[in-house]
C-alpha cells in the first residue's frame, strides 16, 4: 500500500495533506523520516511517527473507553462534553462508508452514566454487539437511593413491565453485596432501562456504572476519560456468541 494512504485510512488527513505531511519529512518510521508518498510498505503492523505522534497501523480500530461522568456520547453534545473530545483526532477522522467519520459509540451511556464503552469503525461489529438480537450481556453496578431488598431483586430477576412496552423486561443475573448496592446484568439495551427498571420495582438509581460488556471487564487501570486499543483476543471474545445466562429461579 502506498504510504499516503496508509496515512489516509488512520485518518491523519486527506490523501493531498497526507502525502504533503510525507514529502515535509513529518512522518517517520523507526527514527528514519519517509519523504516519499508512494513508497510502497506492507501496512500489517506497521509502527510510525506523525508529527511526534507514534502510531500503530490499524485496519479497524476497536477500543474501550472508560466513560467520565458529564460526558454526552453524541458527535453533537446539547449540554456537556463530547465524549469523542477524549479522542486523538486521527480516530475521529478516519475515514469510513457514508458520510459518517471516524469511530462509533457503541450504543450510549447517559450523561451521568460512568463505566465502559466500546468505539469501533467497524459496522458488523456495531450491529453483533448493538443488537438486542444477540443478548450481549452488559454489567452495571447500581447505587440505589433506598436498601434493595429480597423482593426487590425478585421482581427483577422475574421481569418488569415499562411503560412503552407491554412486554416484561428482566434482569440476566442480579446480585446485592450491600444495602444500598446492586449488581445488574442485562442482555437488552432499552431507554434508560436501569433507571427505569429499579424505579418499576420502587427503588431510584442514585449512581450507575457499566463494568463489563460480554467477557471484557473494565481494566481496573483504566482511568475515567481514558482509552485503549482492544486486542486481538479480547475482539475475539467480544465477537464470540454470548454465553447463556441462568434463567431466574
Amino acid at each position: 500500500m502506498h504510504f499516503q494512504d496508509i496515512l489516509y485510512t488512520q485518518g491523519f488527513g486527506t490523501r493531498r495533506v497526507c502525502a504533503g505531511l510525507i514529502q515535509q519529512g513529518h512522518v517517520s518510521i523507526a527514527g528514519a523520516a519517509v519523504t516519499d508518498p508512494f513508497a510502497d510498505l506492507d501496512p500489517k503492523g506497521l509502527l510510525f511517527t506523525v508529527q511526534g505522534t507514534e502510531w500503530a497501523y490499524h485496519e479497524k480500530a476497536y477500543l474501550m473507553l472508560h466513560k467520565p461522568a458529564g460526558t454526552e456520547c453524541s458527535q453533537k453534545p446539547s449540554t456537556y462534553p463530547s465524549i469523542y473530545t477524549l479522542l486523538p483526532s486521527p480516530l475521529r477522522l478516519r475515514p469510513n462508508k457514508g458520510a459518517v467519520q471516524g469511530v462509533q459509540a457503541i450504543g450510549r451511556l447517559d450523561q451521568d452514566t460512568t463505566g465502559l464503552l466500546l468505539l469501533t469503525d467497524d459496522g458488523q461489529f456495531i450491529h453483533k454487539m448493538g443488537s438486542p438480537k444477540h443478548h450481549v450481556p452488559k454489567v452495571y453496578e447500581v447505587t440505589a437511593k433506598h436498601p434493595v431488598d429480597a423482593a426487590q431483586i425478585d421482581k427483577l430477576m422475574a421481569g418488569v413491565v415499562l411503560d412503552d412496552d407491554p412486554k416484561p423486561v428482566r434482569a440476566a443475573a442480579c446480585e446485592s453485596d450491600s444495602p444500598l448496592h446492586l449488581r445488574l446484568t442485562l442482555t437488552e439495551g432499552k431507554y434508560h432501562q436501569v433507571k427505569r427498571m429499579l424505579a418499576a420495582v420502587g427503588n431510584r438509581v442514585e449512581g450507575l456504572h457499566r463494568s463489563r460488556i460480554g467477557e471484557l471487564a473494565l481494566p481496573g487501570d483504566l482511568a475515567a476519560g481514558q482509552w485503549r486499543w482492544l486486542t486481538a483476543e479480547q475482539v475475539a471474545a467480544l465477537r464470540a456468541p454470548a454465553k447463556p445466562q441462568k434463567p431466574p429461579k
